[in-house]
């Protein structure tokens, strides 16, 4: 019996691009600490739009985003506390607020007043702790979007899911490592009409995250919940792909509910929808900012 042969990886070409484009820096805290960033359209019109990626993924998956915006708008994507060189959050088990603290640190060390806040799965949960009433960042965000956001399981009653996932999550990483997991996992993330370069991206973000900064995610995945931090204090979108196998149009459809909206798709994308289709995302996106500094 043959083996399957291994995916094909990211052209080098394309990296070298990702540098040249859409390159990666360190920005230094006032608290002490980076965060790691990538822009793109810098001096452009509208509100920024700040990019919060998800649990297998980092800030080079809104290159696309970028490229699609054409400099319209200015776009910041972070690598999460314990992603590419960002430091790492103190507790071994965050909540959404503790992200939250290190976003209102960020936005403070690169002097921006206002945004637009975009979480991507995970992301939407590290958007949560920034966005509910009374929390310190919210007047700061005109308008929030959530994309295939990541529910998690941190509300009464969803224990034994919660370990569930916890146990098969790290059991994942200690039996396949980052290369194996990304290798194994990351088609999942789009649909069975992905491109070929959307999946080799896709497999290219997943195969460079930090073994502690995953599982510090994974921790907030299991033990907080989205649900406890919304309605938003400020307006909010929230869409999928219509292809998302793991935060399904369903699931999504009870975060939208919860924020008072309905929920919008994305024909034929997966759960990496912003990688897929970059295009309708940047659009959305574009719109986003322009009419919120209007």
């Amino acid at each position: 019996m043959t083996a399957a042969a291994a995916p094909a990886p990211l052209p080098e070409a394309e990296v070298e691009a990702l540098d040249r484009r859409f390159p990666v820096r360190e920005v230094a805290l006032a608290q002490g600490g980076v965060v790691a960033v990538r822009e793109a359209g810098q001096g452009a019109g509208g509100l920024p739009l700040v990019c919060l990626h998800g649990i297998g993924s980092g800030s080079a998956s809104w290159l696309g985003v970028a490229d699609a915006l054409e400099g319209g708008a200015r776009l910041i994507a972070w690598d999460a506390p314990g992603y590419g060189t960002s430091t790492p959050l103190a507790r071994p088990a965050p909540r959404a607020t503790d992200y939250a603290a290190r976003l209102a640190g960020l936005l403070d060390a690169l002097g921006i007043a206002r945004c637009v806040l975009v979480g991507h799965s995970l992301g939407a949960l590290m958007a949560g702790g920034a966005v509910h009433a009374g929390a310190p960042l919210a007047g700061r965000i005109a308008r929030l979007v959530l994309m295939s956001p990541a529910r998690g399981y941190g509300a009464a009653g969803r224990e034994s899911q919660a370990q569930k996932v916890r146990t098969e999550r790290l059991a994942t990483l200690d039996q396949l490592g980052i290369a194996g997991m990304a290798t194994q996992r990351s088609a999942r993330l789009v649909s069975d009409d992905a491109s070929e370069r959307a999946r080799q991206w896709v497999r290219w973000n997943m195969g460079r995250l930090n073994e502690a900064g995953y599982r510090q995610a994974v921790e907030l995945l299991t033990d907080d919940d989205l649900l406890a931090y919304l309605p938003p204090a400020m307006p909010v979108q929230v869409l999928c792909g219509s292809e998302d196998v793991v935060t399904t149009p369903l699931a999504c459809g009870e975060v939208a509910r919860a924020c008072g909206v309905e929920l919008a798709l994305l024909p034929g994308a997966g759960h990496a929808c912003y990688v897929e289709q970059p295009e309708p995302v940047a659009r959305l996106l574009l719109a986003a900012a322009q009419e919120q500094d209007a």
